[in-house]
């Protein structure tokens, strides 16, 4: 079993930045792929980016790709989500998932933290 808790969110003006962690306890972090995804309301939870165990292969998806990364550091059990240049249309809820695999598809997550609000304001 793996517990994730997400932190980082917050309001923030379009153009600036925000980094988002999660931090897992439990199972050996290290044995996951990690990804990061979002939900707006309304909306199905959308892929946004994923990370190999090492953290030497990262993947984010073409629309944030040039804005957002992820890095991981498992001697402290997290994986973060560096978001620059926000638009509003990055508002949502953003969740990490410790899953098996590099993947877009949340269905082969096993697990998910509980999100952490982004609000971008124009």
């Amino acid at each position: 079993q793996v517990q994730l808790v997400e932190s980082g969110g917050g309001l923030v003006q379009a153009g600036g930045s925000l980094r988002l962690s999660c931090v897992a306890s439990g199972r050996a972090f290290s044995s996951y792929t990690m990804g990061w995804f979002r939900q707006a309301p309304g909306q199905e939870r959308e892929y946004v980016a994923a990370i190999s165990r090492s953290g030497d292969s990262i993947y984010v998806e073409d629309s944030v790709k040039g804005r957002f990364t992820a890095s991981r550091d498992n001697a402290k059990n997290s994986v973060y989500l560096q978001m620059n240049n926000l638009k509003r249309e990055d508002t949502a809820v953003y969740y990490c998932g410790a899953g098996g695999v590099v993947t877009s598809n949340p269905r082969n997550y096993y697990y998910w933290g509980r999100g952490t609000q982004v609000t971008v304001s124009s």
